[in-house]
């Protein structure tokens, strides 16, 4: 057979943003966004998005340099997923809860050359400027207004989106990629180190996680998509460009109300939402709530979801899908596949199964848990613990500047390492035990704080629960239980009681030696509890007495 070679005609490089292009054509006249009073329809978008991209371009930015943005999830941060790649430039959406010096670190390190700033964040972001040295060259700032409100902007601010958007061109030619393998975005880890890792991915790994998304959680053609999820936390779990492939209709919020979240679900007939399982919790607790007019699909991930709260949420009339992934795979790659079989199951038993992370999905190529030590895989019988690795087209191409940490992660032996602890079980389907920084060792046994967090949720009294570990002078440390409880009771639960309510459901070593109860639970912008905090607290605690630790 003769040698083919790929042809300009069959190697264009891929690249999501012709899912907008496509849109404007398919989905011309369809609503792409609602947000307050305003709406636009695709077509209106990828012109907006084309109009943004040419004025980025004219402030002299090239292909590779590093846009930021620092907003809620508004329809300008919506439209700067496209417009940015537009442009040429790798987007880097900042979390919006980071602190001024945070984001300055972030700031300087990916040498961003523009930052659009929502209106309500612009004060964190000049401070975050003026940490700047001296002699470093500061970013270009440009402001997201809203109509609805007086404001007043910085003389620091060089134009603003809207007028971007009134002087750019809507038929400017957009820049391709030359090569799918070019940096598309620049995420950074929410880690608790004082220089998070900015994880760059590609065109070509984007491209592979949009699909994968929709195709995994069997998206439809024009869903209607609340937006519950930060954008900026993983550009949505590649959803930004997910809604533009299928035409969806995307409801943006500014922040998470439970109430208003059920009356724009059933004003608006939402079909699908994604958010940690701290929003499920939210919605499930919220004291108001009433069976929802039509199903909601909701996708969970970010940390194993409670069976009761799984459980109670979809009693309400939600489809909870689980998935599993982080900012360096760029979504969900692993899922809870659901077998039918399972319908016929109690609800109890379909729950515990929704909380197993599960399998791959199609556009990951292998995933595993193994020893870390020798790189074996363990016993396939749902108790050993080891770490997961990942391997396939979606994950990314590495940490900027930080050669030493991608080594570390993507490792010459063709996986990438995690850091998650993870059993699998014996039908293939894994599931997530914890983060190996969070398994608490007490006496020389592994302890999951997720496994205690699970009989936590199941109180009828307990709204949050969060495990971390305490010193303790006899064990080393042991279970440290941080308890929320849910509004209007009318007798509170003692520290006593919630062991009881432990002791009676887990091992002896696993109850917690501790309860301490807290008004809300720290948390980060994605909604994950902050164990680090937790474990601080924990920690200043002082060691556990051995009279009392060994009782």
């Amino acid at each position: 057979m003769d040698q083919l070679k790929p042809n300009p005609a069959n190697s264009c490089p891929l690249t999501i943003l012709t899912f907008l292009e496509r849109a404007a054509v398919v989905y011309c006249d369809c609503t792409s966004i609602l947000y307050d009073t305003t709406t636009y329809t695709w077509l209106d978008t990828y012109k907006r998005c084309r109009r943004v991209a040419s004025v980025i371009k004219s402030y002299g930015i090239k292909r590779g340099h590093v846009v930021s943005v620092v907003a809620q999830n508004i329809p300008a941060m919506y439209e700067l997923q496209f417009a940015v790649p537009m442009a040429g430039a790798v987007i880097n959406d900042i979390n919006t809860r980071l602190d001024a010096r945070s984001i300055s670190i972030i700031l300087r390190h990916s040498e961003s050359k523009l930052v659009f700033v929502d209106y309500h964040l612009q004060s964190i972001v000049l401070e975050a400027i003026s940490l700047f040295p001296q002699n470093l060259r500061r970013p270009i700032l440009i402001l997201i207004t809203d109509d609805h409100l007086d404001q007043d902007s910085s003389p620091d601010f060089v134009d603003t989106y809207e007028n971007m958007v009134k002087k750019g061109n809507p038929e400017f030619k957009w820049v391709r990629p030359e090569s799918e393998w070019e940096p598309m975005t620049l995420n950074y880890t929410s880690g608790t180190t004082s220089s998070p890792k900015g994880v760059l991915h590609s065109y070509r790994s984007i491209f592979i996680m949009t699909f994968d998304s929709l195709i995994n959680w069997d998206v439809p053609k024009q869903p209607v998509y609340l937006w519950t999820l930060p954008m900026f936390h993983s550009n949505g779990w590649t959803y930004t460009w997910g809604m533009a492939a299928v035409g969806g209709t995307n409801i943006c919020l500014r922040k998470f109300d439970a109430s208003f979240i059920y009356n724009t679900i059933n004003r608006h007939n939402v079909t699908h939402m994604c958010g940690a399982p701290v929003i499920l919790n939210m919605l499930a607790n919220y004291p108001h709530a009433k069976p929802l007019k039509s199903p909601v699909h909701f996708q969970t991930g970010g940390a194993p979801p409670p069976a009761a709260v799984v459980l109670r949420t979809e009693s309400l009339g939600f489809f909870v899908s689980h998935g599993y992934g982080l900012t360096e795979a760029g979504g969900v790659v692993v899922s809870c596949a659901w077998k039918l079989k399972w319908d016929l199951l109690p609800a109890t038993e379909r729950a515990k199964l929704k909380a197993r992370q599960g399998v791959r999905t199609l556009g990951l190529t292998e995933v595993n848990v193994v020893v870390p030590e020798t790189g074996v895989g363990v016993k396939r019988d749902g108790l050993t613990m080891g770490e997961v690795v990942l391997k396939g087209g979606c994950l990314m191409l590495g940490y900027l500047k930080n050669p030493e940490a991608t080594s570390k992660c993507l490792r010459e032996n063709g996986w990438l390492y995690t850091g998650d602890v993870g059993v699998m079980h014996p039908d293939g389907y894994m599931e997530i035990k914890d983060r190996s920084k969070d398994i608490i060792i007490t006496g020389g046994e592994n302890v999951s704080s997720v496994e205690v967090e699970s009989v936590l949720y199941s109180s009828p009294v307990v709204n949050e629960a969060a495990v971390v570990a305490r010193p303790d002078e006899f064990w080393g440390e042991t279970p440290c239980a941080f308890v929320s409880l849910k509004e209007g009771l009318t007798l509170k639960p003692t520290e006593t009681e919630i062991i009881e309510f432990c002791r009676e459901r887990l091992s002896h070593y696993m109850v917690p030696k501790t309860v301490v109860f807290m008004e809300e639970l720290p948390k980060n912008a994605t909604g994950k509890i902050q164990k680090f905090t937790l474990r601080e607290i924990a920690k200043d605690m002082g060691t556990l007495p051995r009279a009392i630790s060994r009782i």
